[in-house]
């Protein structure tokens, strides 16, 4: 590794922050509305954004610093298991297609703003509102935490803030100011900073995989080389290599079903669909957004040329920034850092909206100030999203970098046991909301204590997220076992539940509010709650 700081790499980093620090405080005037104080402005940027928008703001979103990092560190450790994750990106776009447009539909309809606003609505129950906006701001947390980490792994490559021996203050300092930066924009910009900034983070990431793709294997003579070394390093590791060893099958089959149903669970991921302005903008981008699933699977390559390249490092996460800095002229290598730095901000911000934003509608309106004008939760929101993002700098500065990365697979079990409040909602009414919230209490605790239970060589507990299934014998995700415990709990007690006639809360939404669009009468006009009923 380069021990010091590689000046013309800073320069090129510093200029693209900021460009997009400028980028971030202008956004405030884009598209201004006439009433700024109202969280579908300040935190849906308006529901105005159209497909191309969309795409970059959901591409920014899910296609992240950490996935920029992490999809080929993993590879680069443990081989072919780690490209679950493009297998789980194109499972996630036929499924989300089914879905998302009604959840846009009756959310627009309605104003909800968060996915727990509509549970409320559904549901008629506040304490299982309560559950999915908990769940969804503990996952969110450590997934802010981990673009922090992402952040860190390029600026420790470009040797920016000292040795491990130098002042806590003055190592820290440069994400410090990237942060501070980054709660500033935020504060003033809300979701339009994020989808403006998007435009260049995602065209940056394309420019350096096209270019990483084509000319690192030409220096490294060619991919015969790359796979040739990747498949010798896996061999004398026994770690099964090119092709997952058979044992580790569940484990990546499940682990790519459960991501896959866990990715639009996240509320990042839903403030940025309910951002867009119409119905079809959403079915449009579930059929264009797998292009960003290409670009994951050729990033995922980059894996075996750290390999190849000779790339010896003892945590993975600085592998490809490594990589970068030594296989790219040092202007270059500030290009991609820059890529990777901004591919931290964009998701961080959303997610601190995103996070915000429940707390706001789903805990202070719903349990603190029921009465709480549109602007006082707008201002609320807007502090919120502040100690949120300092929340994960403390997080990552206090804290061992791996206890992040097991955290937010943590995260990643919760937030997947939202689902059959959340899709199941949009579909049917038959699930007893009593049944719903104590199916996801049985699949929180029992993913929480076997997640707990899991040790690695580095930790003791949470030191992974696969574990042996229940009654199967093999080692899968955790979280879709949980998954599937938390719907058998869901049905058993809906049909006790009904056979004593349990009260089952009121609908506030119609069949016909599924299938809304923004032109259609009504739409983001709050109706009367009404008598219980169902979509169709």
């Amino acid at each position: 590794m380069n021990d010091g700081v590689n000046g013309v790499a800073l320069a090129v980093f510093i200029i693209f922050f900021l460009a997009v620090t400028v980028m971030g405080f202008l956004a405030s005037r884009w598209r201004k509305a006439e009433n700024e104080h109202t969280l579908d402005e300040w935190g849906l940027g308006g529901r105005s954004f159209g497909t191309w928008i969309t795409w970059f703001l959901l591409g920014g979103d899910l296609y992240t610093a950490y996935t920029f990092v992490a999809v080929p560190a993993a590879i680069y450790a443990a081989g072919a298991a780690g490209f679950f994750a493009v297998p789980y990106t194109i499972l996630v776009y036929p499924l989300i297609f089914t879905f998302l447009p009604r959840l846009w539909s009756v959310s627009h309809k309605h104003g909800y703003v968060t996915t727990s606003d509509f549970v409320r609505g559904r549901w008629g129950s506040k304490g299982l509102s309560l559950a999915v906006a908990v769940t969804g701001i503990l996952a969110t947390m450590p997934y802010i935490a981990l673009q922090l980490v992402g952040i860190q792994a390029v600026l420790d490559v470009m040797g920016v803030g000292g040795g491990e021996d130098t002042n806590w203050f003055v190592k820290d300092l440069p994400l410090l100011i990237a942060f501070g930066v980054l709660a500033a924009y935020t504060y003033s910009s809300g979701l339009r900073a994020p989808a403006m900034i998007a435009f260049v983070k995602d065209t940056l990431i394309y420019i350096v995989i096209a270019v990483a793709i084509i000319y690192i294997p030409i220096k490294l003579g060619g991919f015969d080389e790359i796979f040739g070394a990747a498949n010798d390093k896996y061999t004398a590791a026994k770690a099964g290599g090119l092709v997952p060893i058979e044992a580790g099958q569940w484990t990546y089959a499940t682990l790519a079903l459960g991501s896959a149903l866990a990715l639009f669970m996240y509320p990042h991921s839903i403030t940025a669909t309910l951002s867009s302005k119409s119905r079809e903008v959403i079915r449009r981008n579930t059929t264009i957004l797998p292009l960003y699933s290409l670009m994951l699977g050729l990033l995922a390559l980059l894996g075996f040329m750290a390999i190849a390249a000779g790339v010896d490092v003892t945590n993975p996460q600085l592998a490809i920034p490594q990589l970068f800095e030594d296989m790219f002229p040092s202007w270059f290598a500030g290009v991609a850092f820059a890529a990777i730095g901004i591919g931290a901000l964009v998701p961080a911000a959303i997610m601190s909206i995103a996070a915000a934003n429940l707390f706001t509608r789903n805990i202070y309106k719903d349990f603190i100030k029921p009465d709480a004008t549109p602007q006082q939760e707008t201002k609320i929101s807007k502090l919120v999203s502040l100690l949120v993002k300092v929340g994960a700098l403390i997080f990552v500065l206090t804290m061992d970098k791996t206890v992040a990365i097991n955290f937010q697979l943590l995260g990643g079990i919760w937030i997947l046991q939202t689902f059959p409040a959340l899709v199941g909602g949009l579909f049917t009414r038959w699930f007893h909301r009593w049944a719903l919230l104590a199916g996801w209490a049985v699949g929180m605790i029992y993913g929480t204590v076997a997640a707990y239970g899991v040790a690695s060589p580095t930790q003791k507990h949470f030191g992974g997220s696969s574990k042996e299934i229940p009654g199967i014998g093999e080692i899968g995700y955790i979280g879709l076992t949980a998954f599937v415990l938390n719907v058998a709990v869901t049905v058993v007690l809906t049909f006790v539940l009904r056979a004593a006639k349990a009260p089952e809360g009121i609908d506030e939404t119609r069949p016909e509010d599924y299938t809304a669009d923004a032109g259609d009468p009504g739409v983001q006009v709050e109706l009367p709650p009404a008598t219980a009923g169902s979509a169709h």
